[in-house]
């Protein structure tokens, strides 16, 4: 048997040397062979004057320590931590809500209902009010004194309805109506310009299919509004909506536009048709007021006869012969002397000829005075 001299006959696990690692003999002295550890400090240590990067600051914050200074927040003894800043923020953020959703300042033309947990509670007047905050207690504002407007049709297209006369009209109108209960309008009905709208064309519809055509264009305009108005606000009081309406207004009444030439011919001579109806009552009017007043003086006249008949009589004789003879021509002779022919066709003809001499006397052919 041979016996090796030395260590190099011992196995490798009784061996005493310190095995190398991949970055040689594991330190990082000078003149050790082999490269030096990346994960190990540098020679010498950490140099004295290094500061913590802002990455470092970020994770010892966030781990709710401090800096220098006993647990401080940046350098400061007794600053609060991260938690106290949380509680701070979420403290400030519930105060600001409380007070945003507990104070309402109600302007002159609204009012607000209010409703604690989905329910009724009241309404509020102009001027500041308090309540409890949401989602508690809520308020809506309402605008009471805005008319608000519906036109019909909304845009340019026709609105074609029905008469009772089986034609057809084409009908622009306007409705404007407001608030007057603010609880009804919020809780009764879901839609309210939709509700409006709808019981507006109903309510027009209606009307305009019991009166006729020339009603519809002309004087029925005015009963139709006042009848629709009714219409609306008895429908809508019964639907307790706590709406009003203020009026009805008709914009356009016209037939539809392929006729319409032709119905501006019939309203022309209709027009012509009322004019000569106005001048003929007119005439009427003062021909009755002249047969009055001649009735009038007639009367007088009767009593003046009751008093005195006979002069009466002889009195309206000479008038009355005054009113004849003085529009046509006289020939006035004398009693005596008078020949027997006396050509009165040429008196106008000759009015300066001499008058022929009686051969013998005559009876006189006009006698005055008398009243014989």
């Amino acid at each position: 048997m041979t016996i090796m001299p030395g260590h190099e006959g011992r196995p490798p696990i009784l061996a005493t040397e310190t095995p190398k690692g991949p970055w040689g003999q594991g330190d990082d002295t000078p003149g050790a062979g082999g490269p030096r550890n990346p994960w190990s400090l540098p020679p010498g240590g950490r140099k004295p004057g290094a500061k913590p990067t802002a990455l470092d600051d970020f994770l010892n914050k966030a781990r709710g320590g401090g800096g220098g200074g006993g647990g401080g927040f940046n350098g400061l003894p007794g600053a609060p931590n991260a938690r106290a800043l949380w509680l701070i923020g979420a403290g400030i953020i519930l105060l600001v809500w409380v007070l945003y959703t507990s104070i309402h300042p109600i302007a002159p033309q609204e009012r607000g209902v209010v409703t604690y947990l989905g329910r009724y509670s009241g309404t509020l007047d102009p001027g500041i009010a308090m309540t409890l905050p949401a989602p508690i207690a809520r308020v809506v504002k309402v605008d009471v004194q805005n008319i608000r407007i519906e036109n019909f049709p909304e845009s340019g297209t026709e609105n074609l309805m029905l008469t009772r006369d089986q034609n057809i009209i084409d009908l622009a109108y306007a409705v404007r109506w407001k608030i007057s209960s603010p609880q009804n309008y919020v809780f009764q009905i879901d839609r309210p310009r939709e509700t409006v709208r709808a019981t507006a064309e109903s309510a027009m519809r209606e009307v305009v299919a019991n009166v006729t055509l020339d009603s519809a264009l002309g004087p029925g305009r005015a009963g139709i509004e006042n009848q629709v108005q009714e219409r609306m606000q008895k429908v809508l009081d019964d639907y307790k909506s706590g709406i009003v309406v203020v009026g009805v207004g008709i914009k356009q009444a016209d037939p539809p536009a392929r006729v319409n030439d032709a119905f501006k011919d019939v309203t022309a001579a209709q027009q012509d048709a009322q004019g000569a109806r106005n001048q003929a009552q007119s005439y009427a009017k003062q021909v009755v007021a002249r047969a009055e007043g001649e009735a009038s003086q007639f009367d007088k006249v009767y009593e003046q006869y009751r008093l005195a008949p006979e002069v009466t009589r002889r009195r309206m004789y000479y008038e009355t012969m005054e009113a004849v003879l003085a529009k046509s021509d006289k020939t006035i002779v004398e009693p005596t002397g008078v020949v027997p022919y006396l050509p009165m066709g040429n008196a106008r003809r000759l009015p300066d000829a001499t008058p022929a001499q009686p051969a013998q006397p005559a009876q006189p052919v006009v006698t005055t005075g008398g009243g014989q």
